[in-house]
């Protein structure tokens, strides 16, 4: 049994996130999301990285208050968006310095992982093993993948994009949409409860998903001009907000059902936080043999919590730091 906690640093595009795991499971999840200007549609790199070198001091001293860093006995951090080498965002580069140096200071191990490894393993129960191999569908704003996932030995997972997008992600077209209605960036929950008004409507055209290579590809910014479009006629902004859900259930439904074989499948990112968009596609993607797996709603959005839980299964799995 590891006594003891693992502390997970996560500074992704636009959310903070601090989160302490131990035996007994998360005991800390700590977020806070950075300040966009209203009407906004996000932040240049340099903006973000600020704004993390002014978040982290502060959570990590709102996290000692619960959790004294005498228990913390690894950290783990995002080191990329993506378990590639060639991947890479200068947001992450605030989260690994903080964490080697906290490591160094402490006299404990380092682990690297990436964002989109965390997602993943937050859709793992604390004290399950994920399988060895499985597909995983990733919607934020910064990726739109289908993922041929198979687990590592030691932590983390190997992933192969089989599927991606052309242009949009999933989480942009929410975005792009939401800040036309007047609503918050990120928009995602806000066009989520705006959209609980209405039912959904026919989905907006689009492009049927191509096979290029060994990866399908699919289109957003057809539909996202045909959204706006509805909106400068006049549409409600609350049916407008559920044409955008009625578009991504479909075009997201047909893309996975022509990509990926039925079988496991788990579903992660911010737009899987969507409850609306997870039961139509649960119901969808089940009746054609799938098996959907979602990470709990509240570690959909980007957080640290799966990031800790992959420096725990290191510090279980004896593997030798990587930072």
């Amino acid at each position: 049994m590891i006594r003891g906690a693992v502390l997970g640093v996560d500074t992704s595009a636009y959310t903070t996130s601090l989160a302490v795991v131990t035996a007994d499971g998360v005991r800390a999840d700590l977020r806070r999301t950075l300040p966009v200007a209203p009407g906004a549609r996000g932040l240049r790199p340099s903006e973000a990285v600020f704004h993390h070198l002014q978040q982290l001091p502060e959570l990590f001293a709102t996290l000692t208050e619960t959790v004294p860093a005498e228990e913390f006995v690894a950290v783990a951090v995002s080191a990329r968006p993506r378990p590639m080498p060639e991947a890479y965002l200068p947001q992450f580069a605030v989260g690994v310095g903080y964490a080697r140096v906290l490591a160094r200071a402490l006299g404990i191990p380092c682990y690297a992982t990436s964002h989109q490894e965390g997602h993943i393993r937050a859709a793992v129960g604390f004290g399950e093993e994920p399988p060895p191999h499985f597909f995983a569908l990733h919607l934020s704003g910064g990726t739109t993948e289908l993922l041929d996932v198979r687990r590592r030995a030691a932590y983390g997972f190997a992933v192969e994009a089989v599927g991606v997008t052309a242009d949009l992600y999933a989480g942009q077209l929410v975005d792009r949409v939401g800040v036309a209605l007047g609503l918050p960036f990120p928009a995602g929950p806000a066009l989520e409860r705006l959209a609980a008004e209405r039912p959904w409507p026919p989905p907006a055209s689009f492009a049927a998903p191509r096979r290029e290579g060994h990866r399908w590809r699919i289109s957003l910014s057809g539909p996202e001009a045909e959204i706006l479009r509805r909106k400068e006629q006049g549409w409600e902004p609350a049916a407008v907000a559920a044409l955008v859900e009625a578009t991504l259930a479909e075009a997201i439904g047909r893309w996975v059902e022509v990509a990926v074989p039925p079988g496991p499948l788990w579903v992660v990112g911010g737009v899987a936080a969507n409850r609306r968009l997870r039961a139509a596609w649960e119901a969808r993607w089940t009746a054609r043999g799938f098996s959907v797996r979602y990470a709990p709603v509240e570690l959909s959005r980007d957080n640290a919590v799966g990031v800790a839980a992959l420096g725990w299964d290191a510090v279980r799995a004896g593997a030798p730091p990587t930072m």
